[in-house]
């Protein structure tokens, strides 16, 4: 049988006093692709993969979990901005199929892939901002 260990951690005020990270501005700068603590050093390293840290201010980038939120964000942001517009277009012109095809899907392609990675930096600057999966410097887990 396994024992658990006899340390145990105290928390105390003083202990969880750390530096104040504001979420709006965070993800602004993560929006643009930059470093949500400084501002500066560059968040990617290609189109979405994030670099292992900041040039600037040295801030390890590895914790972040963006997964499949950004994909998701998206969808919802081009979905809500484009579906009002076909539904207008359809009932106030009813242009024919190939017409809409051959306009909505390339708009869909480029409006989703230009928003990829602004969605994905914001992301990221919300993990940091509060201090999600492993971007607590007093995380207690190793």
């Amino acid at each position: 049988m396994e024992s658990l260990s006899a340390t145990t951690k105290i928390w105390t005020r003083e202990s969880g006093a750390v530096e104040k990270r504001d979420v709006w501005t965070s993800m602004k700068r993560g929006f643009r692709g930059r470093c949500p603590r400084c501002g500066e050093g560059k968040l990617f390293r290609a189109f979405l993969k994030v670099d292992s840290n900041c040039s600037v201010c040295n801030l390890d980038f590895t914790p972040h979990r963006a997964d499949d939120l950004p994909a998701y964000l998206v969808i919802v942001i081009v979905g809500h901005l484009l579906v009002p517009i076909i539904l207008w277009i359809e009932t106030d012109y009813s242009p024919p199929v190939w017409l809409q095809l051959s306009i909505y899907l390339p708009f869909t392609l480029v409006a989703s892939l230009l928003l990829l990675q602004p969605v994905k930096g914001a992301v990221v600057g919300m993990q940091w901002a509060l201090r999600m999966h492993g971007f607590d410097e007093n995380n207690p887990e190793p």
